[in-house]
C-alpha cells in the first residue's frame, strides 16, 4: 500500500510551498487509486489525479465541496454527508453509502468508519484502512474516536489533525463537543494503544506558518512518548 500526501493545509489562510492544497490523501493499491476527500480548491482539477473511487470523511468545505460540480468516479460517504451533499452534482449511480463500523472493500482496499466528534453540522467519521495485512488510521479532522481501542487496534501508522499542536481548538454547544483536539493527545493516543508510527497533516496556522520550529516542537513531543512522527507536506509518498 501506497500513501500520497496530495494536500495537507487545513481550512486556513496561510499557504506555503510545502502546504498549499487542501487536505486529501490518495491510497495507491495494486494499481488503484483511492482519495480521501476532495476540498474547494480541488473543484475541477480531482479529474487530474484519476481516482478510482473516492472516499469522504466529513462534508465540510475543504473536505468536500471540490465535489459541488461532480465527481469522475463512484463517491463513498456517510448517509449524514450524503443529506449534506445531496444538491451536489454527482450522478445517482455514483453515490455509495459507507456505514460506520462496517467494513467496505473498496478498490480493493477494506475501508471501515468510525463515528469521530468533530461537527456537530457536519458529523465526521475515520476509516480504519486495510490491505495485505498493514492497517493504518485516518483520522481527518477530530476531537476523538468514540471506538478509540478498536480503531487503533493493530495499526501501523496513523494519519492525524494537524490543526493545533498543544492548545485544544475546542468548544462546547447544547453539551455536544465540537472542533480539534491537539497533536499532542493523539500521540498519547498512539502510545496508549502500541501505535508506532504517526503522519500529521491537516496542517493549521500553527504548523504551516512555523515551519521547522513547529516541526521540531512536534518530533520532541513524539520523542517523550516513544513514537516516530513525520509532518506531512503536499506531494509526500511513504509505502507500507
Amino acid at each position: 500500500m501506497k500513501i500520497k500526501f496530495l494536500g495537507t493545509r487545513g481550512y486556513i489562510d496561510v499557504k506555503t510551498r510545502r502546504h498549499s492544497r487542501h487536505t486529501s490523501t490518495l491510497i495507491i493499491f495494486n494499481g488503484k487509486k483511492v482519495m480521501i476527500d476532495c476540498g474547494i480548491d480541488w473543484s475541477k482539477k480531482v479529474w487530474k489525479i484519476k481516482p478510482d473511487a473516492i472516499v469522504i470523511t466529513h462534508a465540510h468545505p475543504d473536505h468536500a465541496w471540490g465535489l459541488k460540480e461532480g465527481s469522475p468516479c463512484p463517491v463513498y460517504a456517510t448517509k449524514q454527508s450524503w443529506q449534506i451533499m445531496h444538491h451536489y452534482n454527482i450522478k445517482t449511480d455514483q453515490r455509495y453509502i459507507i456505514k460506520p463500523y462496517v467494513p467496505t472493500n473498496i478498490c480493493g482496499v477494506i475501508f471501515e468508519a468510525f463515528t469521530q466528534i468533530h461537527s456537530i453540522k457536519a458529523p465526521a467519521v475515520g476509516y480504519k484502512i486495510t490491505a495485505q495485512k498493514k492497517s493504518i488510521y485516518y483520522s481527518g479532522d477530530i476531537v476523538y474516536i468514540k471506538e478509540r481501542k478498536k480503531a487503533l487496534r493493530n495499526i501501523q501508522l496513523y494519519i492525524g489533525d494537524g490543526a493545533t499542536i498543544n492548545r485544544p481548538m475546542i468548544r462546547k454547544k447544547d453539551d455536544q463537543l465540537f472542533g480539534h483536539t491537539t497533536i499532542r493527545t493523539q500521540l498519547t493516543w498512539c502510545q496508549k494503544e502500541n501505535v508506532p508510527w504517526a503522519i500529521i497533516t491537516h496542517c493549521g496556522t500553527q504548523l504551516v506558518a512555523g515551519g521547522r520550529k513547529a516541526t521540531d516542537k512536534i518530533k520532541a513531543i513524539a520523542k517523550q512518548k516513544g513514537i516516530k512522527v513525520i509532518t506531512a507536506y503536499d506531494g509526500l509518498t511513504i509505502e507500507l
